[in-house]
């Protein structure tokens, strides 16, 4: 069993990993906090700054087709999804939640890849900001350890 093989200091190392962050502009103050948190604990983990590639999107709808097109080139461990939607008057709000987490996981699973999706989906700003700190570090947590862990199955 993954746990009993390794330590959490073991699954929570990444020096050795190559990761790209895919980070939509659409309220970019929220995915820049997003992002600097993510990028903050990946190298409290070890995983070295060059070793980190950053693309940016418009918006969280166009994030699965980046992801896809970093997950093709076959040189990255893992992925990181940044983004944030923020429920609006219409329908447009459950569409891009519900599409662009589809997506995501779609490449994961098509790849194999872990790919950790934090495109927030929130009432408000007030809720999108109480949680971009937390979410970017659990970003960078949870793709280094199912790193370790698809290494070790």
């Amino acid at each position: 069993m993954f746990g009993a093989e390794k330590g959490q200091a073991d699954r929570l190392d990444g020096s050795d990993l190559t990761i790209a962050i895919v980070q939509a502009r659409f309220n970019e103050s929220i995915t820049d906090a997003l992002t600097a948190a993510c990028r903050a604990e990946l190298a409290a983990l070890g995983v070295a700054d060059g070793n980190i590639d950053h693309v940016k999107v418009p918006g969280a709808l166009e994030v699965p087709v980046a992801l896809q097109a970093l997950a093709e080139k076959g040189s990255y461990d893992a992925l990181i999804a940044i983004g944030c939607v923020i429920r609006g008057e219409t329908y447009h709000f459950e569409l891009v939640a519900n599409e662009s987490a589809a997506g995501v996981t779609r490449v994961s699973l098509d790849y194999q890849l872990p790919i950790a999706n934090v495109i927030l989906t929130t009432e408000n700003v007030e809720q999108a900001i109480a949680r971009q700190d937390e979410k970017g570090r659990d970003a960078a947590r949870v793709v280094v350890e199912m790193c370790n862990l698809l290494d070790a199955i």
